[in-house]
C-alpha cells in the first residue's frame, strides 16, 4: 500500500515539474523591458487596450501583444525628386524631415507605417508648394517654402499622433543650361555695376576739375604754384622731357572760359 502511495508520487511529481517549468516560461514571456525614449502599445484578443512604458512591464502571453514605438525625433531623408515650377523650370530637390511621434497609440492604429507616410506625403507637399511658385522665389526664399512644406505635412500627420518639427531644403540643382543662363545674367550685372561706377567716378573728376579751374582763374598766383608742381613732377622723370612755357597764356585761357 505504501508502494502504490510512492508510486502516485512519483506520477505526479513530474507533472508537478512540467508545469512549474510552463509557467516559469510563460510568465517569462510577458515580461517585456521597454526604454527610456519607448512606448509599448498592447493589444488584448485584437483590441487596442493601453500604452505602457517605460521600465519593466507584463503582458499577458497568448492574450496580448505588444508593439514599441520609438519616441524620438526622427530623421527622414527624402529622397531627390525632379520638380516644375510655375515658370516651367525643373530643378532637383534635396529635403530632410524631422518629425516624432507623440501618440504612440495613433500612430500605430491609424496609420500602417508612419515613417513612409510621412515621406510620402512630404514628397506630395513639396511638389505642390513648389509647383505654385517661380524659380525666383524657390531660390531666394528657402525659408518660407520649407515653413510651407511642414505646415501642409503637419495638419495632416497630426491625426496620426505625429508631430514634424521641421523641413529643411538641403540641396536645389538646376539645370546645366540654367546654370550657364544664370552665369551669364550675373556677369552682366557685374558689367553694369561697373560701368555705372566708373560714370560716377568721371562725373566727379570732372566736377572737381571745374571747381579747381574756378580757384586757378580767381588766383592766378594758384595756377603758377600748380604750374611749378607739375614741373618738379615731370623733372623727376630720367626720361627725356620737353617743357613749354606759356607765361600768362593758360591764364588768358581759363578766363575765355
Amino acid at each position: 500500500m505504501l508502494l502504490q502511495g510512492f508510486d502516485w508520487l512519483f506520477l505526479i511529481f513530474p507533472l508537478a515539474i512540467g508545469l512549474a517549468i510552463f509557467l516559469g516560461c510563460w510568465l517569462l514571456a510577458g515580461i517585456k523591458v521597454v526604454l527610456e525614449y519607448e512606448r509599448l502599445v498592447i493589444f488584448r484578443l485584437g483590441k487596442f487596450k493601453r500604452t505602457i512604458g517605460p521600465g519593466v512591464v507584463f503582458i499577458i502571453p497568448l492574450l496580448e501583444k505588444s508593439q514599441k514605438v520609438d519616441l524620438r525625433i526622427i530623421t527622414a531623408d527624402i529622397p531627390r525628386q525632379e520638380v516644375m515650377t510655375r515658370d516651367n523650370i525643373p530643378v532637383l530637390v534635396n529635403t530632410v524631415v524631422y518629425y516624432k511621434v507623440e501618440k504612440p497609440e495613433d500612430a500605430i492604429i491609424k496609420i500602417q507605417n508612419y515613417a513612409y507616410a510621412v515621406r510620402q506625403y512630404t514628397q506630395a507637399a513639396l511638389r505642390d508648394v513648389l509647383g505654385n511658385m517661380e524659380l525666383d522665389s524657390v531660390l531666394t526664399d528657402r525659408e518660407r517654402v520649407a515653413t510651407e512644406i511642414r505646415s501642409i505635412v503637419d495638419k495632416e500627420t497630426s491625426d496620426w499622433g505625429i508631430d514634424i518639427k521641421s523641413i529643411n531644403i538641403q540641396e536645389l540643382e538646376l539645370p546645366a543650361e540654367m546654370k550657364r543662363a544664370m552665369a551669364k545674367q550675373a556677369e552682366a550685372e557685374r558689367e553694369k555695376r561697373a560701368v555705372i561706377i566708373a560714370s560716377q567716378g568721371e562725373l566727379g573728376a570732372a566736377e572737381n576739375l571745374v571747381k579747381a579751374a574756378t580757384i586757378m582763374v580767381a588766383y592766378p598766383a594758384a595756377l603758377q604754384l600748380r604750374t611749378l608742381q607739375t614741373i618738379r613732377d615731370i623733372s623727376q622723370d630720367p626720361s627725356e622731357k620737353i617743357v613749354i612755357f606759356m607765361p600768362g597764356g593758360i591764364s588768358d585761357l581759363l578766363k575765355k572760359l
